[in-house]
């Protein structure tokens, strides 16, 4: 065995080691360079965080910039000018008639962890702390910080690390809110919260039009808080600016990361509702919770520019044109009968995987097709007996066409080797 880098990576055995033509040394623009001198195209924007392609001018301006004007500064009982006018530019962003106040956060994981204690602290404060449940999707993905650990409906070794699943519930999906309906006539009375992806990251799977219209039901019924995680589905993923732009009610709670700063910073927020903010301000109540790298100068530039770079770029009309051809190769490989499924929704597609006996691809099955890709030049995401594709913005007609040319070799390669 090679002796092992003093890199431990993320989400592969310990004993992991990386040959060079898998080591990266740099990118740009939508191709990853390795260490070998080889180039792959990347289809999945950077694990979705880079819409906007590699090493975009106007974000790296921008972040230079604000780390020479003001390398530091903090949020914590303090504000700053810098992170004032992200949060102006994201409540404009999202709808100022839906949401009205930012808390920044760090990443995904732990903007979960700060939606679950605001959902609690939100009915504790009102005198009504016996609502302490957060429910979930099965099959979510929301990080693995310990409360975001707890709270995704992966099977991701939870009993092992002791993660505390005792106030988190899980309700399926795929039967349009009925199993959270049965769940809610048992203990509506204690649900703080519900936590959704309106396209689960794990699998690329949409949250039907009938899931959401209960939820939404459901919430007035009940009145527990709506939490969207938008980590993966924010800024013109979908076609819309955000998934839940189309839905009739807005969330109490959205949550944004990824391409929140294009890749350039680790950062994420939680953009509130007013039904929330306006309690926390009217009571005087003290929200605990702060992170000592959330919404620092460089962040909150980060911030702006994208912004900018997605109204620059028209995101909702460029991002709907990259779906058209992006379906269409998919949908094309599904009749062809390369895949058995196709999800997912505007620049998020999944493609459903199936063994000659039908049966579902085990997570290391998955990663050698994603591995048998990587060698003809295209790099995807593995998830759930699937492959998703997640191409930046400005991804060209010739590079769908390579994209589609490297899963077609990469299915072929995995399959003989399986025979």
């Amino acid at each position: 065995m090679s002796a092992l880098h003093a890199l431990w990576a993320s989400m592969l055995p310990a004993d992991t080691t990386f040959t060079q033509d898998r080591v990266a040394v740099g990118a740009a623009g939508h191709r990853i360079d390795f260490a070998d001198g080889s180039s792959r195209l990347c289809a999945t924007s950077g694990l979705w965080n880079v819409p906007l392609g590699f090493g975009n001018p106007a974000v790296a301006d921008a972040v230079s910039r604000a780390t020479h004007d003001a390398s530091y500064l903090t949020l914590f009982r303090a504000s700053h000018r810098y992170a004032e006018a992200a949060a102006e530019a994201l409540v404009e962003l999202a709808n100022p008639m839906r949401y009205s106040r930012v808390i920044f956060s760090t990443s995904g994981g732990a903007a979960n962890d700060a939606a679950m204690k605001l959902a609690r602290q939100y009915w504790a404060q009102k005198a009504a702390g016996s609502r302490s449940l957060v429910v979930g999707l099965k099959g979510s993905y929301h990080g693995t910080m310990y409360g975001s650990h707890a709270l995704s409906g992966d099977d991701l070794l939870q009993s092992a690390y002791a993660v505390d699943r005792r106030s988190v519930r899980h309700v399926s999906h795929s039967d349009d809110g009925e199993e959270l309906e049965t769940l809610l006539k048992r203990e509506g009375a204690r649900v703080a919260s519900v936590v959704v992806e309106p396209v689960l990251g794990s699998g690329a799977h949409a949250l039907s039009d009938a899931f959401v219209d209960r939820l939404l039901a459901l919430r007035e019924e009940y009145g527990f808080l709506i939490v969207a995680d938008e980590v993966a589905t924010g800024f013109g993923r979908t076609g819309t600016m955000l998934a839940t732009d189309g839905w009739a009610a807005a969330p109490d709670v959205l949550l944004l990361s990824k391409a929140l700063t294009n890749g350039a910073m680790g950062a994420a927020v939680l953009v509130v509702g007013s039904r929330v903010a306006s309690e926390f301000a009217r009571g005087g109540w003290t929200f605990v919770h702060g992170e000592t790298q959330a919404g620092t100068p460089a962040c909150a530039a980060a911030i702006i520019a994208v912004i900018e770079e997605l109204r620059r770029i028209d995101v909702q009309s460029t991002a709907r044109a990259l779906a058209t051809g992006l379906w269409e190769m998919a949908t094309s490989l599904k009749s062809e009968g390369l895949v058995a499924e196709v999800t997912g929704r505007g620049c998020f597609v999944g493609l459903g995987l199936r063994n000659p006996d039908d049966s579902l691809l085990s997570a290391n099955e998955v990663l050698r097709v994603v591995s048998a890709i990587a060698d003809n030049g295209v790099l995807v995401q593995p998830g759930p007996s699937s492959v998703e594709l997640i191409p930046a913005y400005g991804f060209t007609a010739a590079e769908l066409l390579q994209t589609d040319t490297a899963v077609r070799a990469g299915l072929a390669h995995a399959a003989e080797s399986a025979a």
